[in-house]
């Protein structure tokens, strides 16, 4: 027997996660962990404006 509800089912909802209480030693690994997210974040941004690293780039043969 077919059901009569069809499509696709509704995952029930997740409970909110509670916040949670960082102490000292947390708070200063999650600020260490952004201070070097930003600094990829700026490198990555100087090595897209510059180009390629070896400056004549990929090699291409002449042939046909």
């Amino acid at each position: 027997m077919a059901s009569k509800q069809g499509g696709k089912a509704k995952p029930l909802k997740q409970p909110k996660a509670d916040k949670k209480e960082y102490d000292e030693h947390d708070m200063a690994n999650l600020q260490k962990k952004k201070d070097e997210e930003k600094a990829l974040k700026e490198l990555r941004t100087k090595a897209s404006q510059k180009g390629s690293f070896g400056g004549s780039g990929l090699k291409k043969s002449g042939k046909k």
